[in-house]
């Protein structure tokens, strides 16, 4: 049954930089004829090729993230479309929309995203491993500067700042080490781990609650994003996920990474945004797109 498209008032979403989402987007076509609900799908990008464009009412070309005028520019299109609901769909656009919450609010339009401090947390891979360690969560050794004594390799480097997994890479040697460091930005040297990894969409309300977690076994992975997968329930994988959404007092969805080493989650990396894998969590039976339009929709 529908929300009663009658009485209520149109609900339109604006997501950012929407790249190749196209099936998020259809995802979220698919809940406004379930609910039976009004509004239109909005999105903004830097190139008018991006393939998800195809997929929206209306779409946007916007300036860069970094670009002092981007926060303004959305807000301008916030208050010229009514836009309801907004969710930045890359890394590098979370901790600038949550800074720009207020601007962005200001005509009535919500924010699906985590506040600024956690957005600064997640941003920094440094700091995830510091707020997961202080959550009580396994991690895997960390070091942002070698220490004095001899490390077991093999290793893992990436940079403090990134995403979708790029700049990443496994090291078995002193040598391999060594050049790794030169040419990665800001290094983060971790310790290996050899289990399966798994992703875990967590469905957040935007007050805060925590609705639902999905966690797939990434089986196939395509541009740092998940292609192929299959769904699994771990336990400690959930307490884990519901554990970190608290602490960040998230709103909206995050995505949980972590390594499941000898059956223990070992928690990695938290993207404060839809995952690449959402679909699969809706065939596996947990509607997030619905469940924003609805609260959205009040």
């Amino acid at each position: 049954m529908g929300l009663g498209q009658n009485r209520l008032k149109p609900v339109n979403v604006l997501f950012t930089s929407v790249g190749r989402r196209v099936e998020l987007m259809r995802a979220f076509r698919q809940a406004y004829s379930e609910l039976g609900l009004k509004g239109s799908i909005l999105a903004t990008d830097i190139d008018p090729l991006a393939p998800a464009l195809t997929e929206v009412d209306r779409y946007f070309l916007v300036p860069r993230v970094d670009d002092p005028e981007y926060i303004p520019a959305l807000a301008e299109i916030c208050r010229s479309e009514a836009v309801r609901l907004i969710f930045p769909l890359i890394d590098p656009d979370v901790p600038v929309l949550a800074e720009g919450r207020e601007l962005l609010e200001e005509s009535g339009a919500s924010l699906a995203a985590v506040p600024a401090t956690a957005a600064r947390i997640v941003h920094d891979k440094w700091k995830t491993y510091q707020f997961l360690r202080s959550a009580g969560l396994s991690v895997p050794k960390s070091w942002k500067s070698l220490p004095s004594r001899k490390l077991g390799f093999p290793l893992f480097v990436k940079p403090r700042i990134g995403s979708a997994g790029r700049g990443g890479q496994k090291v078995g040697t002193q040598a391999e080490l060594r050049l790794a460091l030169r040419r990665t930005p800001e290094p983060l040297v971790q310790q290996y781990l050899t289990g399966p990894e798994v992703t875990s969409d967590v469905s957040c309300g935007l007050d805060g609650r925590v609705w639902a977690v999905v966690s797939r076994q990434r089986i196939e992975v395509r541009w740092g994003e998940v292609a192929k997968g299959v769904t699994i329930l771990n336990e400690e994988i959930l307490a884990g996920c519901v554990t970190i959404a608290r602490e960040l007092q998230a709103r909206g969805p995050i995505t949980v990474q972590c390594i499941l080493q000898d059956g223990r989650p070992y928690f990695t990396e938290i993207n404060a945004r839809f995952g690449g894998g959402l679909p699969l969590g809706i065939a596996a039976g947990v509607p997030s797109p619905r469940g924003y339009l609805a609260q959205a929709a009040g």
